[in-house]
């Protein structure tokens, strides 16, 4: 059986094309207008073992988060589409990765039940082109599509590009351990 999925999704503000396939080998590309959304995309490819092929035009001109939020979106949905009925799966999965001085945890229960607890301080402002406000929007919005419960705790960190990162290997890692 295979785990895939390729979903559009086109709104006033962004278009969206995502292919995932959870048994791949962090193949594809990301080109989302955000780089460092790009750049975290490749890491949850490559820490996850996901196929993941991302395309979107959205409305940069106004900030990231239309295109964020509905990156976020389309890969939940992608997700539940991918994971089917969810018969045979681990169906928990969870993972602590450091990241130089940052270290985050992530706990992930494929339930059914959309919940994201996201314990982590990110200073205002932004990291590359990615607001640091987003990272905890993205994820709601993969949360509450792939119908997940996903508990983010940051234990340690003063720089938001290793806290941010630490968090979507974490993210990743513990995915990877649940779809199993």
């Amino acid at each position: 059986m295979s785990r895939t999925a390729t979903i559009a999704r086109a709104t006033k503000e962004t278009d969206v094309k995502l292919t995932l396939t959870l048994d791949g080998t962090g193949a594809g590309e990301r080109a989302t207008g955000v780089g460092f959304l790009d750049h975290m995309l490749d890491l949850l490819a490559r820490h996850g073992r996901l196929d993941l092929d991302v395309k979107v035009d959205g409305d940069l001109a106004t900030g990231g988060h239309h295109t964020v939020e509905d990156t976020g979106i389309v890969f939940g949905q992608a997700l539940d589409q991918a994971l089917g009925d969810r018969s045979g799966i681990f169906r928990y999965g969870d993972a602590i990765v450091p990241m130089d001085e940052a270290r985050a945890l992530c706990a992930i229960d494929i339930s059914g039940r959309p919940y994201l607890r996201f314990d982590a301080i990110l200073s205002p402002g932004a990291t590359g082109d990615l607001d640091h406000e987003l990272v905890e929007e993205f994820f709601r919005a993969v949360v509450n599509n792939a119908r997940l419960t996903v508990h983010v705790d940051v234990h340690a960190g003063a720089n938001a590009h290793h806290v941010i990162e630490a968090i979507f290997k974490a993210f990743a890692r513990a995915l990877r351990a649940a779809t199993a």
